[in-house]
């Protein structure tokens, strides 16, 4: 199983294995979904977005969903891709639309 090193925004320097397919299914649904603009999606609003974007073979029922974008949110976080919005509950934007690679493997 290939893997990618994701990033942790409340952890800097320090990398995580994750299973590649995953990664990308996931990031390129999330960044799908996300505005640019303000105020962004909530977590919860993100992860209803998502869902129906996900392929089933990997996400069979929403299975592990919800672990991987609070995992893809802090990495994007870290890369500058994302932002959090200073209001409560927290809502998520991107800095930038992109042909932003995805990171490399482990």
């Amino acid at each position: 199983m290939p893997t990618i090193n994701m990033q942790n925004v409340n952890h800097p320097g320090k990398v995580y294995p994750g299973d590649a397919a995953k990664y990308n299914a996931m990031r390129a649904a999330v960044l799908k979904i996300l505005p640019k603009a303000t105020p962004g999606l909530t977590l919860a609003e993100l992860r209803a977005a998502v869902a129906p974007h996900l392929p089933e073979s990997l996400f069979p029922g929403g299975a592990t969903a919800g672990w991987w974008i609070k995992a893809l949110q802090l990495d994007l976080e870290a890369r500058k891709i994302i932002a959090r919005e200073a209001v409560s509950p927290l809502r998520f934007r991107q800095l930038c639309r992109a042909g932003l690679s995805a990171p490399t493997g482990a």
